[in-house]
């Protein structure tokens, strides 16, 4: 039974760090003129009040999207996702986040196309609405999993797959490697984007070492914690591990990422590493 609702936690620091690489990677993506497809596995509910009784129980996004909202230094890349959400807030107060497939929605051209699952019967119920008459958006029923094999790969061959799953069952992280192996053996030349939280650092190196040994090449993963103990009950930060990375963005998350850390973290603690799991 799915019971993970993203709105207790959107806009909080691990959005800031998905959303900030989603932008970079899809706006490279946006370099050519060839239309693009994006796959987001698991969607979400498309967009989130932060004045909602559920956003306002942790106030989570008073960690992310708020400390970055009223800077005037804000870096490029960081500058255009920012850019993106004000589009939400026309008139300048933060009170509407919005998901993955929002953001991207925001960037896609008439011939662009976006593919979005989300299994729970509540979230996919206001993504359908949200969408409703929308020519470019397809909306599944389906478990993300499962959409990487009938979907993939795109009939447009160049395109972005966002795997964001909740991590709230115990083989999600088995599922998520399986799942990702197979994608890659079917549509080896796509660009992949996994998100997936820090807890403890031994979760956190195990992952890791799966991921070098599925064979998957081109893997730049990118680890923003804003806290330095090591505690498997709380999210210490979160990750971005990308396949087929345009290669400008290992030099723009080596500027942003510390700039981040510095923007996000209050009490200087944990850190930004970015690292290659897998080269060529």
């Amino acid at each position: 039974m799915l019971s993970y609702r993203h709105a207790y936690h959107a806009g909080n620091h691990a959005d800031v760090l998905k959303h900030v690489t989603l932008t970079l990677l899809f706006k490279a993506l946006l370099l050519k003129e060839k239309p693009v497809c994006y796959l987001d596995t698991h969607a979400g509910a498309g967009r989130y009040a932060l004045d909602s009784e559920k956003a306002r129980k942790n106030r989570e996004y008073e960690t992310g999207i708020a400390r970055l909202w009223q800077r005037t230094d804000l870096p490029a890349g960081v500058s255009d996702y920012v850019e993106a959400v004000r589009a939400f807030n026309v008139d300048g107060v933060l009170r509407i986040y919005p998901g993955s497939p929002r953001l991207v929605r925001h960037w896609l051209r008439p011939a662009d196309r976006m593919l979005l699952c989300e299994l729970h019967t509540k979230e996919n119920a206001v993504l359908g609405d949200e969408f409703k008459g929308d020519r470019q958006v397809l909306v599944k029923a389906m478990d993300g999993y499962q959409a990487l094999k009938a979907l993939l790969p795109p009939k447009e061959r160049r395109g972005l797959v966002l795997i964001d799953p909740a991590f709230e069952l115990k083989d999600e992280r088995n599922r998520l490697l399986q799942a990702l192996q197979e994608a890659w053996k079917r549509w080896p030349t796509g660009t992949y984007a996994i998100w997936y939280p820090i807890q403890d650092l031994a979760t956190l190196d195990w992952f890791h070492r799966q991921l070098k040994r599925s064979g998957i090449r081109k893997m730049l993963a990118a680890e923003l914690r804003l806290f330095s103990e090591d505690l498997p009950l709380r999210m210490n930060g979160s990750s971005m591990v990308v396949i087929n990375p345009p290669w400008h963005l290992e030099e723009q998350l080596t500027a942003l990422g510390p700039w981040l850390h510095g923007a996000l973290a209050s009490g200087g603690e944990g850190g930004f590493r970015l690292q290659w799991l897998a080269g060529e």
